[in-house]
């Protein structure tokens, strides 16, 4: 029979008490952060990806109701899912939190999904695939996977027997159901005592006592990624795959003549060169070069690490400042693997300079001299260079980040 359910809501269950997961990660397994958001919250973003439903029902534990209304208030006003939705308590089993869930939801809900929080990672496509046995005339509708372990009937440690597992599935959640098949089951399961793990399994019993054919539960193709956080070794399966990207910085400083610091550039002393005014040693090629590392690990310029009005690096060695940024960069998980220099200057002549900086830069940051580049150039005795007032120099560093 053909029909089609619009109003179909969500219990989330995220009452669960998770020991194992809290001792080892502190806190209950659906509260873990995952991209910034807890576990749950994935879930309900999967569901809010689906036009037929209209609404959520969040089910916690008793003792952490009230901060959880708060929790999820704070969400919807940063991520507004466009759904309504429900908190509620949950019970002492499963099937008492599914219960539970089921008691709020509004009159004109016609179609309801179950879902464990514990399984972040269900999708969109799945679920739709629920829904839609369902409008095929299911009352209850299951995702599952192959088996694909040998499987034991165990007795203490004797094993009794091997079950043909082509006909064994490994069940996951969300589960789909008719609204009213599902309450009357779970009120058929208070009645009788059932002790379930899964809501087609109140179904499955509900069939020993009624017509099979009128409390069907069916299977669509589960997910491989849809997994269930159940032990702290599953934590692994939240941690983000590394990635190593390309990154780009660009350096530019600029220092006056006139002063007294004897020039340095890429820690190479210029004999005769004019004198500079500067707070440290005046390296304005290293200084460019700070800069554009810097400019790879998002770490603002040295002005912000050194600042001129600082006593501590009064005359202060560029060289040894560069090393404090390396050292950031290391901490950033950046490696540099190449920097090309230009300094801009009408005096002092920096050809006959340029290797000897070039070898000196290259120590400087740990590379082969084939990774970094030095070039000098005049601004064709125009501006301030230009009419020897000062001089400039630019970097630009490129880098390998794990990120």
């Amino acid at each position: 029979m053909k029909r089609r359910f619009d109003n179909t809501w969500a219990v989330v269950l995220a009452a669960g008490n998770g020991s194992r997961m809290k001792a080892a990660a502190g806190v209950r397994k659906q509260y873990l952060e995952y991209r910034g958001v807890p576990l749950f919250w994935h879930s309900a973003r999967t569901f809010s990806r689906i036009a037929r439903i209209r609404g959520l029902v969040f089910v916690f534990p008793e003792e952490d109701l009230t901060a959880m209304r708060r929790r999820i208030k704070d969400l919807f006003k940063t991520d507004d899912l466009g759904l309504r939705f429900e908190v509620v308590a949950g019970g002492d089993r499963r099937q008492d939190s599914v219960r539970n869930g089921l008691s709020v939801l509004p009159r004109e809900c016609d179609a309801v999904l179950v879902h464990d929080a514990a399984r972040p990672f269900a999708p969109a496509r799945m679920v739709q695939s629920l829904l839609d046995e369902l409008d095929n005339g299911a009352q209850g509708v299951i995702p599952v996977r192959a088996v694909t372990d040998t499987i034991k009937h165990v007795d203490g440690r004797i094993v009794c027997a091997t079950p043909d597992r082509s006909r064994l599935r490994a069940a996951q959640t969300p589960q789909a159901f008719e609204r009213t098949v599902l309450e009357h089951a779970h009120e058929l399961a208070e009645e009788h005592g059932w002790q379930v793990t899964d809501d087609a399994s109140v179904l499955e019993n509900l069939a020993g006592l009624e017509r099979a054919d009128s409390c069907e539960v069916r299977c669509v193709e589960g997910d491989p990624a849809n997994v269930k956080i159940t032990t702290p070794e599953d934590l692994e399966r939240l941690r983000e795959p590394k990635t190593t990207v390309p990154c780009t910085g660009w350096g530019y400083d600029v220092h006056r003549y006139g002063g007294d610091r004897p020039m340095v550039l890429g820690g190479v002393p210029i004999a005769g060169a004019p004198q500079i005014v500067a707070h440290s040693d005046g390296d304005v090629l290293l200084h460019a070069l700070m800069d554009a590392i810097l400019g790879c690990i998002g770490q603002g310029d040295i002005g912000t690490h050194f600042p001129d009005t600082d006593p501590a690096w009064d005359g202060a060695s560029s060289a040894i400042l560069l090393r404090e940024v390396l050292v950031m960069a290391e901490k950033a998980k950046a490696r540099i693997v190449h920097a090309d220099l230009t300094v801009i200057a009408q005096v002092p002549r920096l050809a006959p300079h340029a290797a000897q900086i070039r070898r000196t830069v290259a120590n400087l940051l740990g590379l082969d001299s084939g990774q970094v580049n030095v070039k000098a150039t005049t601004e064709e005795k125009l501006g301030f260079t230009g009419e020897k007032k000062g001089i400039k120099a630019v970097a630009c560093v490129t880098a390998l980040r794990e990120i």
